[in-house]
């Protein structure tokens, strides 16, 4: 899975789509539901409330896969560790809760290893 921790931290924004902002340009992924549009937006400063980390799977993921999803989250909860996923066309991107990233990676790479 090759698992690679990103530096930033991120959160989870509800935007108002009445009022688009240049900030909408640095959103990482936008999720359109009846309630509203979700951003995931770069974190400002480290230690918000609410920072999420990112880890991207850097094996390409076919969207039609079976199981991937399964093995990371069981892997994470054993852990404790809440996860995100968002699928992207060639990879799968985990949201784990900042303080718990490097946890997070342990545990990814242990299921990579086959540990």
């Amino acid at each position: 899975m090759a698992p690679q921790l990103h530096p930033q931290p991120w959160r989870f924004d509800l935007l108002d789509e009445a009022k688009p902002t240049p900030e909408l340009m640095k959103a990482f992924a936008l999720i359109r539901e009846e309630e509203g549009v979700t951003a995931i937006m770069p974190q400002e400063r480290e230690g918000a409330a609410g920072d999420l980390a990112r880890i991207t799977l850097m094996v390409h993921s076919a969207l039609d896969g079976v199981g991937l999803t399964a093995a990371v989250a069981s892997a994470l909860a054993e852990q404790g560790i809440a996860c995100n996923v968002v699928a992207g066309f060639h990879h799968d991107h985990l949201f784990v809760p900042w303080e718990r990233r490097e946890a997070a990676l342990e545990a990814l790479q242990r299921l990579s290893s086959g540990g």
